[in-house]
């Protein structure tokens, strides 16, 4: 059994040195390569002052840094990084989806966050994807109007330049608008992402013609524009949101959802959707607390439900804060870290959904009594068996479980994340989905970006049969997400945040990540980079290949652990700021084609002690 310990606080690293997990699996250091020698579109750090920007494209990140460059603060420069991805980055993200924002504010000291998930019709029911009782095959509902839910991307923008921005959607716009008229360069990810879902695009003329130009694969290093999508956010710009939520634009869209533009000569049968007007009309997003929790002397802020981001990781490092991990081998820092992620995703599978129509026990899911009393299930020397039972964070019991287990349904991977901060210290995490890589395969004929499949991730029927399930459809509910946006305080004051993509994994990505570099003495970006293990109260546990290939494996399967190889986990972004008033912008250097990092104004190295 873990021993419990006294939380101390822990000064962050900012050496661009590795220790640790790295250098026990024998890989080579992450240090920031010479100039002369990094890629004139992406570099995976940067350091400077004037603030940063992290996200998973080049394009989106001048973007942001462009708004910052001429006045705007971090909400203002998220907006705009966030529309460009939905230029360069539309598999993954758009004016077609939703996702969550959390905001610190310099002058209130003060964490904000915005809920822009995507609803169900309102008249959506427990059957949305059954069909005489049974329910469809899984990619039968992802490519179809069912699986469409009421996009909440707009109003995140919106309601955040209107709580805490600078500049209007019209003027952080602009730099996508132009981005979508110009075009922008064709990478191999970008290719790859359009090569897997080629078939279904093809059954789409408006998907086809915008990304199979000539009826062919886009080849890398062409430019693809996207005018379409240049006219919509002009449009959005000139006329507001109004223009999606009850406008012509808003119209197309429902027009869309409600007999899927399909190719008469495909054979696909894309199901209607019931999205109405009546239902975007009716949408708002919504400003709501953030999850809170302290580790090791520091504030810990995320997405509170209907994502499971904020409530999973606190209680993971609640239970991991009953032992100190940071002179631990490599072996004994993976097993706590697997074993405090099954617990927190035995309850996450239990008790979250949508608080709007769930009774969901946030603040006991995130209290340090209920953690305790999970924490006494973890074992240094044997592993636990999943699926593992929750406990009752109402009524904790130590080493209590409550009823039968609840397997981690499937969620799509490919999200995408962005991290900003501003020279006056304000800080934007930020993570934004159309769920699977295409979201439905459904483009909005003459609008340029592609429908959500957000529905589905709704359960389509009970994941444990008996027990009460509360992430099933329902009349305009939020599905259960596990986007988790993180910032964490330093006695009121920013340190770092961080994110990343990856459906149920971003979890764990952000997770760790977070361990890496507080527990582990990792600077932000190798903390990113270190190779990634992810466990969701599965039978096994998924390893990044340098975690497959190590003697580490098979040193964890001689505790009980089972594992599964899983070629890429996640893609995260974060900012750090340093003691000298400097950030530090830090993303990927190889996972989904390595991420884009910058700063205002580049000032040099990070320091060395």
């Amino acid at each position: 059994m873990v021993r419990a310990r006294t939380t101390t606080h822990r000064r962050l690293p900012v050496l661009a040195a590795t220790a640790g997990l790295i250098a026990g699996l024998g890989i080579a250091p992450a240090v920031a390569a010479p100039a002369a020698a990094r890629p004139p579109a992406k570099t995976p750090v940067a350091v400077g002052y004037g603030g940063a920007v992290a996200s998973v494209d080049a394009d989106a990140s001048a973007a942001g840094i462009e708004v910052l460059r001429k006045g705007g603060n971090a909400v203002d420069a998220a907006v705009a990084t966030a529309a460009a991805l939905g230029v360069t980055e539309p598999y993954s993200a758009g004016i077609g989806g939703g996702g969550y924002f959390v905001h610190y504010d310099a002058k209130s000291h003060r964490v904000s966050t915005i809920d822009g998930r995507e609803r169900a019709p309102l008249g959506a029911g427990a059957d949305l994807f059954l069909e005489k009782g049974r329910p469809i095959p899984f990619a039968d509902a992802v490519t179809s109007g069912l699986s469409v839910g009421t996009p909440g991307t707009p109003a995140t923008w919106d309601t955040a330049l209107r709580s805490w921005g600078s500049r209007s959607l019209g003027q952080v716009l602009k730099p996508a608008e132009r981005i979508a008229r110009d075009g922008f360069t064709v990478d191999a990810t970008f290719r790859r992402q359009t090569a897997d879902n080629e078939s279904r695009f093809k059954d789409f003329p408006a998907t086809a013609a915008l990304f199979l130009p000539g009826g062919r694969l886009p080849a890398v290093g062409s430019t693809l524009k996207n005018p379409d999508l240049a006219r919509t956010y002009e449009q959005l710009g000139r006329q507001g949101i109004g223009a999606l939520y009850r406008g012509d634009l808003g119209r197309d869209l429902v027009r869309t959802v409600r007999k899927p533009p399909v190719d008469p000569k495909s054979r696909r049968v894309a199901r209607p959707g019931g999205l109405t007007e009546r239902d975007l009309a009716a949408y708002a997003a919504k400003e709501q607390a953030p999850t809170r929790t302290t580790y090791r002397g520091l504030d810990v802020y995320g997405i509170a439900p209907s994502s499971s981001g904020g409530t999973t990781v606190a209680e993971a490092l609640n239970i991991l804060e009953h032992g100190d991990l940071s002179d631990l081998s490599e072996k004994a820092y993976l097993h706590r870290y697997i074993e405090a992620s099954r617990i927190a995703f035995a309850d996450r599978n239990r008790w979250v959904g949508d608080p709007a129509q769930e009774s969901v026990p946030t603040k006991a899911l995130t209290s340090k009594a209920f953690a305790g009393a999970r924490a006494c299930l973890m074992s240094d020397h044997r592993t636990l068996t999943s699926p593992l039972a929750p406990g009752d964070p109402r009524h904790p019991v130590p080493c209590g479980t409550r009823g039968k287990a609840a397997a981690t349904p499937y969620e799509g991977d490919n999200t995408t994340h962005l991290t900003v901060a501003d020279k006056w210290g304000n800080v934007v995490a930020y993570t934004l989905t159309i769920e699977q890589t295409g979201g439905s395969g459904i483009t909005v004929p003459g609008r340029g970006f592609l429908l959500n499949n957000e529905l589905t991730d709704f359960s389509f029927v009970p994941v444990t049969p008996g027990v009460h399930d509360p992430n099933l459809p329902g009349p305009g509910k939020r599905p259960r997400s596990s986007i988790s946006p993180t910032i964490v305080l330093d006695h009121g004051r920013p340190a770092f945040a961080l994110g990343s993509p990856g459906g149920a994994t971003i979890i764990t990505t952000a997770l760790q990540t977070l361990l890496n570099h507080v527990d582990r003495g990792m600077p932000l970006v190798d903390a990113i980079a270190a190779p990634r293990a992810s466990q969701r109260n599965a039978a096994t546990t998924e390893l990044e290949p340098a975690l497959w290939n190590s003697p580490l494996r098979g040193r964890l399967e001689a505790l009980g652990h089972a594992f599964k190889e899983n070629p890429e986990i996640g893609a995260a972004t974060g900012v750090q700021r340093l003691p000298d008033g400097r950030w530090v912008a830090a993303a990927e250097r190889v996972r989904r084609g390595g991420g884009s990092a910058l700063v205002v104004h580049p000032d040099g190295p990070l320091p060395r002690h």
